[in-house]
This record gives C-alpha cells, sequence and structure tokens, in this order.
C-alpha cells in the first residue's frame, strides 16, 4: 500500500536505550501531559493533521452516552469545543487508578501526543485516526453481545440467489440461528446475502467494506444497528476474527482465498484461538476438495505445513453436518486462556483420574517440559465469572502446534460425560 511517504524523509531518531515507543505507561507528570494537550488543540493550526489529531483525542475520551447521542466516531471532526475536550482529559489523568485499563487509556493519550509532536504524513495520522475510530465503533456495536457465540460465513459476493451454494449458505445461516449462533458476513450480496437471510436480521451482524463502486449492505441488515460501515480490511478482518468463535467458508475468489489463509495462518501461529472452521461445498462440487488436494500435496509434501495444521479445518456438502460440527466443538470445550507461560483449558466436565492418566499420554508432546493437570480457576481468572467454576486443564503448553492442541478439543469432546450431556 502507498503511504506518500517522500523517499527523502529520513527515519525518526531511536528511542533511548531501555524505552519502549510500544509502552503502555504514561512517562509524564498529568500537567506537564495536559500542558501538552493544549498545543495539540486546532486552534494554532488549521490544517487537517491538527484537526484529526484533535479528534483522535476526543474519541479516547468521549463517554459512551455521547456516542449514542449522535456524536459521530467516524467523523473527522472534533465533536465538542476544545475546553471541553480539555475538561474530559484533565478527569482521564487525574485517574490514578493504576489498572491495566486505566494504565492503556492514559498510554493511548500519550502517544496521540507524542503523534502531534513529532507529527508522521498526513496520510499516516489520517490511517490511525480512522482505524481507532472504526474500531472503537465497532467494539461498541458487538459489546452487549459478547457472551453470544458468533459464526463468521465467508464467500463470494457474486454468488446469485439461484446458486446451490447460495442455497446451501441459507441453510446454514438458519440451522445456526436455531442452534443459539449468531452470523457476522461481511454484509454484501451473494453468499453473505444468504447468510444473513437464513439467520434472520435479529441473529445477524454486518461488517461492510466501503469500496469505490460502493458495496451496499444487503436486504437484511440493512439499516439494523448491528451493521458497521468499514473503509479498511485490516480492520473489517480483525472484527471478523476477533469476534467470532467459528468460521465457514463458501467458494469464494480473491477475497475468500485470501480470509481463508489468513485465518489459518493466525491459529496456526497462535495469533488467533483455536476454533472450528468448516468448507462447504453443494454435492457433486469439487472446490474445496481440490483445494484440499492443494494444500496436501503442494503444501504437506514440501514440509510448509504439518500433518496435525490439516485438523484446523474440514469440509462438509452439506450444512446439517457442518452445523453439528461447529455446535460439538463446544460440546465439553468452553474455551482457553493463558496465564503467563501455562495454557488454561475450561471443560465443561471433569476429567476421571482414568482420563487424566490417558491424556497425559496422548498429549504429553503438547507438554514437553511439564505434566497436564486438573485444576481450578487460577487468580488471574477470577474476572470472568462465567468460565469461574468450570474445571480445568493446565498445561505448560509450548504453542507451537495449534492442529495439535485442535486434536486435544476434539478428544476432550468425544468424551463419554460430554456425549451423556448432549443425549
Amino acid at each position: 500500500m502507498m503511504n506518500g511517504h517522500n523517499s527523502n524523509h529520513f527515519p525518526p531518531a531511536a528511542p533511548e536505550p531501555g524505552t519502549s515507543i510500544l509502552s503502555h505507561e504514561l512517562g509524564d507528570e498529568h500537567d506537564h501531559v495536559l500542558a501538552r494537550l493544549q498545543r495539540v488543540r486546532p486552534e494554532s493550526s488549521k490544517g487537517w493533521r491538527s484537526h484529526v489529531d484533535a479528534g483522535v483525542l476526543a474519541s479516547v475520551v468521549m463517554p459512551s452516552a455521547d456516542q449514542e447521542s449522535g456524536a459521530s466516531l467516524l467523523s473527522g471532526e472534533l465533536p465538542e469545543d476544545h475546553e471541553a475536550l480539555l475538561t474530559r482529559l484533565e478527569r482521564v489523568l487525574a485517574n490514578s487508578s493504576d489498572d491495566q485499563r486505566s494504565t492503556l487509556i492514559r498510554g493511548m493519550l500519550a502517544g496521540v501526543v507524542r503523534m502531534a509532536e513529532q507529527p508522521p504524513d498526513l496520510l499516516d495520522v489520517k490511517i490511525m485516526s480512522r482505524a481507532f475510530k472504526e474500531l472503537q465503533h465497532a467494539f461498541r456495536i458487538f459489546q452487549p453481545y459478547e457472551h453470544c457465540l458468533k459464526v463468521s460465513i465467508y464467500g463470494s459476493a457474486r454468488t446469485p440467489s439461484d446458486d446451490p451454494n447460495f442455497q446451501l449458505a441459507a441453510r446454514l445461516g438458519q440451522m445456526l440461528s436455531r442452534r443459539g449462533f449468531m452470523v457476522i458476513t461481511g454484509a454484501g450480496p451473494g453468499i453473505m446475502e444468504a447468510g444473513h437471510q437464513g439467520a434472520g436480521k435479529d441473529m445477524s451482524f454486518g461488517v461492510n467494506i466501503m469500496l469505490p463502486f460502493e458495496q451496499s449492505a444487503n436486504p437484511t441488515i440493512a439499516g439494523d444497528p448491528k451493521l458497521v460501515h468499514l473503509k479498511y480490511f485490516f480492520t473489517r478482518k480483525l472484527l471478523f476474527v476477533r469476534e467470532s468463535q467459528a468460521a465457514a467458508f463458501f467458494p469464494g475468489g480473491f477475497g475468500t482465498m485470501d480470509e481463508a489463509f489468513e485465518l489459518l495462518t493466525l491459529i496456526q501461529t497462535g495469533k488467533a484461538n483455536v476454533m472450528p472452521i468448516v468448507c462447504l461445498q453443494t454435492p457433486g462440487s469439487d472446490y474445496w476438495t481440490r483445494w484440499m488436494d492443494f494444500v496436501s500435496h503442494d503444501l504437506l509434501t514440501r514440509g510448509f505445513i504439518t500433518e496435525s495444521d490439516l485438523s484446523l479445518l474440514k469440509v462438509f456438502d452439506n450444512a446439517e453436518a457442518a452445523a453439528d460440527e461447529i455446535q460439538r466443538f463446544y460440546r465439553n470445550f468452553h474455551s482457553y486462556r493463558f496465564v503467563k507461560e501455562s495454557l488454561v483449558i475450561r471443560m465443561r466436565h471433569a476429567l476421571t483420574p482414568v482420563q487424566l492418566k490417558e491424556v497425559r499420554s496422548r498429549f504429553h508432546d503438547l507438554a514437553p517440559n511439564g505434566v497436564i493437570v486438573q485444576g481450578k480457576a487460577l487468580a488471574p481468572e477470577l474476572d470472568d465469572p462465567e468460565a469461574r467454576s468450570l474445571p480445568r486443564l493446565i498445561l505448560p503448553y509450548h504453542r507451537q502446534d495449534a492442529g495439535r492442541l485442535r486434536q486435544l478439543i476434539d478428544w476432550l469432546n468425544g468424551l463419554p460425560q460430554a456425549l451423556a450431556q448432549e443425549s
């Protein structure tokens, strides 16, 4: 992507040893930062960069009440007068709490100040400003539904409504919504529209990308408060992955391939959590079958991926089987998180002593420097009341084989107590 840099620009000086440009600490006294913030105000400069800087500051401190009252998070305009903005900034900086949220917000403010004092190119500032506002707005839309399981549906926008794949996607959306899953699509036509038609407006989210030829939202999600319009693909992709707990891919073009390979890469490298990935094709079609042949014959045999990586996804030719696969993933497995160097897997049912011995034998390679134990919530997990009482598997996971981790989750979901609960 072109970024507008002049090739004659010199890079900025490196930070002093021991300092980090990504530090979340606020390095200045509050009064000093306020003085610097006053210089950021666009009164002294009518240029776009100054207004964008101030707009970012306003977005950081804008309370949710103002966001809901009509102030546009995606506007380049400053939503209030400068003195009111400074008053809000004073309240944020006066908060002496050292909790992580407060520390991160103060660090963000300090970052905007540094950006304004040593301003990059205008285009860079616009990208940072727009991306920040898009994510802030989208997170607010998704937040009330954070405890609802969601499935991202991907596929071609060019699939006509009489195509069997359109009907298959609509059927999957319907099956998922009946089982309590919400769906997220790109909000456009084709497979995206089919997924929304099947799930219905109440169970749908849309993350629409604004393209030069103006892809408009499909009729099912158009005008719905759960529809988000985005300028950048990278913010859109982040939302697809961050907000979903499963992914369904239908035949598509470059965009679908891009999204499929990126999700697999994120999971393989530990940048995204393991989730069920289903690839759907109509009976008699070989779209994903041939794709899997390429992955197996050209990537696996050349050593570019491992055998266990193939466990990260499965191919189906009917909606019911794909929906079953997604639902089965959460039959016993609940979620996981890392606590320092330990992977903590939350389960709905505890393992028996015999099963614990078996999991240690089957999956010892996931914890080569320790042993898999069963226990209760660790102290850092107590902030999650929904999962606080669940039994845990705790292991010093090496973070190098997401496919094997998926196999462990599948094994947990196949335990007799999980099957008994489902029946």
